[in-house]
C-alpha cells in the first residue's frame, strides 16, 4: 500500500480493489436482506465499472456475467453449509435438479458468447425489470402441485441453469418460487435453491473461463472472461455482509425493503435497456 502511494499507477489499482471490496459488501448485504443472489446487483455494477476502466464493449458484459458467477461459487459454499446444518436442503430434489442445471448452464454460457454486448445487456435489463415487478407486487405462486419426478426436475433444472448462466445469477429468484409452488416448505425451498446456486456458478464460471481464454479484447489479470481483481475484492467481503444482511432483515419491515429493492432493480433494468438501445 505504501508503494502504491508512491506510484500513481499502483494507487489506481489499490483504489480499484477497494471499490470491489465495497461492491462485495453491498452485494452480500442485499443478498442477505432480500434472500436472493447478489448477482442481480453485481452484474450491473461490474458493467458500469468495467466501462469506466476502459474495457472493450465487446467483452465487458460477458466479463461482468462471468465474474459474478465466479463470486457466487465462494458465497454459495458458505450458504449451503449453513442451510445444510439446519436441515434446510432437500438433497433428494437437488440431485436431479443439479443434472439439468449443469447442462443448462453450459448452454447458457455458449448462448451468451454468441450474443453481442448490447444484446446481452438488453436481455439482462428485461430480466431485472421482471424480477422488480415480481418483488414490488409480491407475486408468488401458491403451493398448487407436488414435486415432479427426476425427469421433470431435470428439465426444470436445465431451464434454471440456462437463464442463470446467461444473466450471471445464482438462480434463487427462479428456484425458490418454483419449489414453493411444488409444496416444498419455504425454508427448504430457500435452502435447496442455495444449494442449486453452486453447480450453476461452478459450471458457468468454468465454461466462461474456457470460452474467453486468451480473448484479445480482455484486460490484464483476466482468467478467461473472469476479471480476477473484481473477483477477489468481491469475495473478500460478500460472505460476511450476507450474514449481516440476514440479521438486519429481521429488524426491518420486509415489505418496505422488497419494494425499495424492486425500485432499484427497475431503475437498473431501464438503464440497461436505454444503454443497449443506444449502442444498437
Amino acid at each position: 500500500i505504501i508503494a502504491a502511494f508512491k506510484n500513481p499507477h499502483n494507487l489506481g489499482f489499490v483504489l480499484l480493489i477497494l471499490s470491489y471490496l465495497v461492491l462485495g459488501a453491498c452485494a452480500g448485504l442485499i443478498a442477505g436482506l432480500f434472500g436472493i443472489g447478489g448477482g442481480l446487483i453485481i452484474v450491473p455494477v461490474l458493467v458500469f465499472s468495467f466501462g469506466l476502466q476502459g474495457m472493450s464493449p465487446e467483452v465487458l458484459t460477458h466479463a461482468a456475467v462471468a465474474t459474478s458467477l465466479a463470486t457466487i461459487v465462494v458465497t454459495s459454499i458458505s450458504s449451503v453449509r449453513t442451510h445444510h446444518g439446519k436441515l434446510g436442503v432437500r438433497w433428494d430434489i437437488f440431485k436431479p435438479l443439479a443434472v439439468g442445471i449443469v447442462i443448462g448452464a453450459i448452454l447458457g454460457v455458449k448462448t451468451a458468447a454468441q450474443l453481442s454486448g448490447p444484446m446481452l445487456q438488453l436481455l439482462i435489463g428485461c430480466f431485472a425489470i421482471l424480477i422488480a415487478i415480481q418483488m414490488g407486487l409480491g407475486l408468488k405462486p401458491k403451493p398448487a402441485r407436488q414435486v415432479p419426478g427426476a425427469a421433470g426436475l431435470g428439465v426444470v433444472g436445465s431451464l434454471i441453469g440456462y437463464a442463470s448462466a446467461l444473466f450471471g445469477i445464482g438462480g434463487g429468484s427462479m428456484t425458490t418460487p418454483y419449489l414453493n409452488w411444488c409444496n416444498v416448505r419455504i425454508q427448504q425451498a430457500i435452502g435447496t435453491s442455495a444449494a442449486c446456486g453452486l453447480p450453476i456458478a461452478i459450471t458457468g464460471a468454468l465454461v466462461n473461463i474456457l470460452q474467453g481464454w486468451e480473448h484479445p479484447a480482455l484486460m490484464p489479470w483476466s482468467l478467461g472472461y473472469v476479471y480476477l481483481p473484481a473477483f477477489i475484492g468481491i469475495v473478500l467481503t460478500s460472505a460476511w455482509f450476507a450474514g449481516y444482511g440476514a440479521r438486519l432483515a429481521h429488524a426491518l419491515p420486509e415489505r418496505t425493503l422488497k419494494r425499495a429493492f424492486a425500485l432499484l432493480l427497475l431503475i437498473v433494468g431501464i438503464r440497461f435497456l436505454i444503454t443497449a438501445s443506444s449502442a444498437g
